[in-house]
């Protein structure tokens, strides 16, 4: 496999460069991190956080669901 490719082949089938895709990951696992502090911290102290991780965690499957869905129909379109 061409190494350029390696780092490209998957970004442009969801529709996105290598760097607008690093961003989305990036965001997306930084999101997971904090909420997972959150479910952490709720362990911990029940009345902090009470509904931060499941809260993200549903904005977080929503808008990976959306991203995948617009990335299958563009691909169906080609």
């Amino acid at each position: 496999m061409n190494i350029l490719r390696a780092f490209t082949e998957h970004p442009a089938s969801v529709g996105e460069t290598y760097f607008g895709h690093m961003a989305q990951a990036t965001g997306f696992g930084l999101r997971m991190i904090f909420a997972g502090l959150a479910c952490v911290l709720h362990g911990l102290l029940p009345f902090l956080f009470a509904t931060t991780g499941s809260d993200a965690m549903k904005a977080l499957h929503d808008e990976m669901s959306a991203r995948r869905n617009r990335a299958l129909r563009g691909a169906a379109i080609r």
